[in-house]
């Protein structure tokens, strides 16, 4: 892999206050993610998951569900420890803004009636990181440091 490639994707600002985004985020995501993995967190696990996913017509639901799951799981694992945080901010928009178009966007924007209010805000804080990277505090900071 080209070096300056890896340089480009491990960029980071070197402020501090992408930890105060990352840690928060990153257990939503990730606590999120178990629940369509491993039905852990009260969730319903893949078999649960995949047939909503394929009841709102993401198709075929188990992998859907699968990738949504590993997306927020192992993306919310990245941003809590701060490695490879541009790649995973950018997967973790990608699935809110799914979950925004196929699930929420009917049911208009406040989160208690179901509306895209709550995947609005995670969109904008993973999109927040994809510009940012993982800050001052994290994995791929110190990694660019050391080249």
């Amino acid at each position: 892999m080209n070096n300056t490639f890896l340089q480009r994707i491990l960029a980071t600002q070197n402020g501090s206050g992408a930890l105060a985004l990352r840690i928060p985020v990153g257990i939503i995501f990730a606590a999120h993610g178990a629940q369509k993995l491993f039905g852990w967190l009260g969730g319903y696990g893949l078999d649960g998951t995949g047939q909503y996913f394929g009841s709102v017509g993401l198709n075929p639901g188990y992998l859907m569900a699968l990738l949504a799951g590993a997306a927020e799981f192992f993306g919310g694992l990245a941003l809590i420890l701060g490695v490879l945080v541009r790649p995973a901010a950018a997967a973790l928009a990608f699935a809110m803004l799914i979950a925004i178009f196929a699930v929420h966007i009917g049911n208009g924007f406040f989160m208690d009636k179901g509306g895209y209010e709550y995947a609005l805000a995670l969109f904008a804080a993973s999109l927040s990181l994809l510009f940012s990277g993982g800050g001052r505090f994290s994995v791929d900071h110190a990694l660019t440091r050391e080249r």
